[in-house]
């Protein structure tokens, strides 16, 4: 390895870890504020009515959904109805840490009722109350310059804390 192949490396960990602690604080915000839609079959519905609301989809998978092949169809449709309506897609590993920071049980809770699907979540800017968010706007310019460089499903990794 290079120099520069060791420095570019370390600035872009650098930078993918910047935008995941983004991405975390944009969650927080946006389920503080109502501003979130979690779920394959619920994202998908509210695309379909009020695409213009939908600032963000955060598409989640680990290891053992990669085989999944009903998940990656679903997938395959929210990213390409998310392109053909100019939103941001982020592709995310790590599910254990998206239920930390949505407060999420992980196994059925005592009423019996399942945990939430977390493999889609969008994230909502409403008109009539705009998300204030410095992590928003972090975010979506990982997505641009990824779009730039014709990444247009960049993936971050979630640690666990």
């Amino acid at each position: 390895m290079t120099l520069e192949e060791v420095v570019g490396c370390n600035i872009t960990e650098k930078k993918m870890e910047t935008v995941s602690q983004a991405l975390e604080e944009l969650l927080v915000a946006a389920q503080r504020q109502d501003c979130l839609t979690v779920g394959v079959y619920e994202s998908a519905k509210l695309m379909t009515v009020d695409p213009d609301s939908v600032v963000l989809c955060l598409l989640a998978t680990d290891e053992e959904d990669e085989d999944d092949i009903a998940l990656q169809i679903h997938f395959t449709l929210l990213q390409a109805f998310c392109c053909d309506n100019d939103i941001n897609i982020v592709r995310v590993s790590g599910m254990r840490r998206l239920a930390q920071l949505l407060d999420e049980p992980s196994t059925e809770d005592s009423n019996g009722n399942e945990p939430r699907d977390l493999h889609c979540i969008l994230v909502t800017n409403p008109a009539c109350q705009p998300l204030q968010s410095s992590a928003l706007q972090d975010v979506s310019s990982f997505c641009e310059e990824s779009r730039c460089r014709n990444q247009w499903v960049p993936c971050l990794e979630l640690q666990d804390r």
